[in-house]
């Protein structure tokens, strides 16, 4: 039996087969999402505009299979150094996208249009575990916590004060926890937390009242109104309201079966496009997984993002050494943020943000890079047991 083919044969399987699962069900709820939007190529044929979307999500989970699978059996220790570039390349993009102002916070580069933010947070995890497991044996004392969370503070900081100066605030909240898994699983003890926190609380007001409206003026509109809904404690159906009031309508009235796959009853509100139907592919495609399969489709999504991070923080224990337990650590807390901020926004436990819902989402580029940090968490766990070294802590 060859090395390459015992790496394949102890891949872990659970967590291949949830991904896929994740994977092909997002296949079907684009195709049903998307189906009102015009492909011009297609002409007046409805039924076959959301196949089309379909597809071309079909072709990127080929190339990410790919790409999956070639780093799932090559060891991470030396897929770690892709994080250097990519990190300087996503910063470089960051800077290009601030002179460009976009308002949908994407480049396009060889005609294809993705976010750089995307990049940029992949990129940082992995250099967070890079650092960790190199700097210390170049220098004792960088290995002290202070200078750990010194590290994650440049390391996160800069990338996160560059998205919010572009305006992209959904994808600016995704580093906060990103930042805390890292450093709670990079060894910083629990008092500087507790002191981080607490001045945190402290310079909320100040970013809300004065950042935060001159930085972002979408950004402190949308946290107001939400608030105002909350304190209200109803949605009202308002023209501000109104993509807030109609996902969460679509997900609470959906009961227990749903109106159905693709339903074209006139109650349905994704069928009236009542449901933001320009994103309902992308942003709001938990809305339209909640109206037509119900309760139990969105359950069964939910269990199988669960069994997924449990699995990567599975692998996370098990990894031969720091490095590892960063890097898987710091995925479950970058697929943990984008599936609540996804999923909250359609109920209501948080503001609206144009941000996708991992494997489920229709967007190319990120699903690409999802599956890249899941090729990354399989790496350490095919390698567990490969030139252990000591873990540090």
């Amino acid at each position: 039996m060859t090395p390459l083919f015992r790496k394949f044969l102890g891949m872990n399987w659970v967590l291949v087969f949830t991904m896929y699962g994740l994977l092909v069900f997002g296949v079907f709820s684009i195709e049903s999402a998307a189906r009102h939007i015009p492909v011009s190529s297609l002409g007046e044929s409805p039924e076959l505009w959301g196949a089309w979307f379909a597809d071309r999500q079909k072709i990127w989970i080929l190339v990410g299979s790919l790409v999956y699978f070639v780093v799932a059996l090559t060891d991470y220790r030396w897929l770690m150094w892709l994080g250097v570039p990519m990190y300087l390349v996503g910063i470089g993009m960051l800077f290009v996208l601030m002179a460009q102002d976009s308002e949908v916070h994407q480049l396009t580069v060889m005609g294809l249009s993705f976010q750089p933010t995307q990049l940029v947070i992949a990129a940082g995890i992995i250099m967070v575990g890079l650092s960790f497991q190199v700097l210390p044996r170049i220098q004792r004392w960088l290995g002290h916590p202070a200078c750990r969370l010194a590290i994650i503070g440049v390391l996160c900081g800069i990338p996160f004060l560059l998205v919010v100066k572009n305006g992209d605030m959904g994808s600016a909240i995704v580093w906060l926890p990103v930042a805390f898994v890292t450093m709670l699983v990079g060894g910083i003890p629990y008092r500087y937390l507790l002191f981080m926190g607490l001045v945190g609380a402290g310079i909320l007001p100040i970013i809300y009242f004065i950042i935060l409206p001159g930085v972002s003026e979408r950004g402190y509109a949308r946290v107001n109104n939400y608030l105002e809904n909350v304190q209200r404690g109803h949605i009202t159906n308002t023209d501000k309201n109104y993509a807030e009031y109609r996902v969460t309508m679509a997900v609470g009235k959906a009961g227990w079966r749903g109106a159905g796959y693709a339903s074209q009853s006139k109650d349905s509100l994704h069928n009236r496009k009542d449901i933001p139907w320009k994103t309902a592919h992308n942003d709001y495609i938990f809305a339209v997984i909640a109206e037509e399969q119900g309760f139990r489709g969105s359950l069964l999504l939910l269990t199988g993002f669960a069994l997924l991070l449990i699995q990567c923080l599975f692998v996370a224990y098990y990894s031969r050494d720091f490095a590892g337990q960063i890097i898987a650590a710091g995925v479950v807390g970058l697929f943990f943020a984008h599936i609540f901020e996804n999923i909250g926004m359609c109920v209501s436990i948080m503001p609206i943000t144009g941000i996708p819902l991992p494997l489920i989402s229709y967007s190319g580029t990120f699903v690409l890079i999802c599956m890249f940090l899941l090729g990354l968490v399989q790496s350490i766990w095919v390698h567990r047991n490969s030139g252990r070294v000591e873990t540090e802590s």
